[in-house]
């Protein structure tokens, strides 16, 4: 019987590359919290070049980052044999360091054709370890702290100095952040915030009707509250059912346009708390210093950012977390069961004081 391989670093410790590159091809919010990563490669290589490596629409959330050279940009719209060019581009560009976050086929293809010396993972199955040169246990428990993982297990655990993911916004977009609010309908004695009230897995997906009732609530107790609706491809129909349950279309923002994520994490910035899923609007406003409240359904506390004022709030059952995308009775009870009022005080026991 197979074995997963044992621990393998020996002499990576005195590796001095000039060229790196970081890959994690998806999902958005799993790109922002490799940021981390990123930080510790470029404090443990000062002088190295740092490039990453991800999907095409992922790619905006690494814009103005300092510490990224060059973003190579996976285009999933090529054909094979463009990909296939685009691989072996990618792997032959002089690199001395790969470092693979996420071991997914699309870059084991491209691992494959790269003539880099060293190619560092988390620990592999066995059946991907003849990909890999160097590789190491993840750390934890947050999510962006298992990614460096591997680096900080080889380097020190001492390097991990801040959680926080990053993301960089341009004055130019936060002044169109600030023009677009206030087109918008907002007003400089309002209190905003961001919901994200969507997700493709109804295993994290709290019901519209109690995020409504939530939105309810809180201007019970908050009048000054405007609640800014975020939404992504296919998912309006989602926020306007929200809309409806609220009863209050005055106190809430819901744009026709569907916001590009620079775009979307320029308002979150803006906000005073970020409240919604377990997606990446969370992990935008960590990025961000804008305080969080995820609601968790499937998914555990590891994904919440343990410093600058992002908490998490759950049900509380004994199959919490499943980390599964069906529930097994389909009846999704942990989301169901977490009544809106119960949400309303937690998030309003965490808001400032209104302007």
């Amino acid at each position: 019987m197979f074995k997963t391989p044992k621990i393998k670093t020996n002499g990576l410790d005195s590796l001095r590359p000039r060229r790196i590159l970081i890959c994690q091809l998806r999902q958005i919010g799993d790109v922002i919290l490799t940021t981390p990563t990123v930080r510790l490669l470029r404090k443990v290589y000062p002088d190295a070049r740092i490039d990453f490596y991800t999907l095409k629409h992922c790619a905006p959330v690494l814009e103005n980052n300092p510490n990224i050279d060059k973003i190579w940009k996976v285009d999933k719209s090529l054909g094979f044999w463009e990909t296939l060019k685009f691989y072996w581009k990618a792997g032959h560009d002089d690199y001395d360091l790969i470092f693979d976050c996420q071991q997914l086929p699309r870059i084991t293809r491209m691992i494959l054709m790269s003539n880099a010396p060293v190619k560092f993972t988390y620990t592999p199955p066995w059946y991907r370890s003849f990909l890999y040169t160097h590789w190491h246990q993840v750390s934890g428990p947050y999510a962006a702290k298992c990614k460096a993982g591997p680096i900080l297990r080889t380097f020190g655990e001492e390097l991990w100095d801040d959680p926080r993911p990053s993301m960089f916004m341009t004055d130019k977009e936060r002044t169109w952040a600030t023009d677009y609010l206030k087109e918008k309908g907002l007003e400089d004695n309002e209190t905003l915030i961001t919901v994200d009230p969507t997700h493709r897995r109804a295993s994290r997906l709290w019901p519209a009707r109690h995020y409504g009732e939530f939105i309810r609530i809180a201007l019970e107790k908050r009048p000054d509250l405007k609640f800014f609706l975020l939404y992504g491809p296919g998912e309006k129909d989602d926020a306007e059912e929200v809309l409806k349950a609220s009863g209050r279309p005055d106190r809430c923002i819901l744009t026709d346009e569907i916001l590009t994520l620079r775009e979307m994490a320029a308002v979150i910035e803006q906000a005073e708390l970020q409240i919604g899923n377990c997606s990446a609007p969370r992990h935008f406003a960590a990025a961000l210093n804008t305080p969080t409240l995820t609601i968790l359904g499937a998914t555990s506390a590891a994904w919440t950012c343990p410093k600058g004022g992002h908490e998490h709030i759950f049900k509380g059952r004994d199959c919490q977390p499943c980390n599964i995308n069906q529930c097994s009775d389909g009846q999704y009870r942990c989301l169901v069961d977490l009544l809106p009022d119960t949400v309303a005080d937690r998030f309003l026991e965490l808001l400032p004081p209104g302007k």
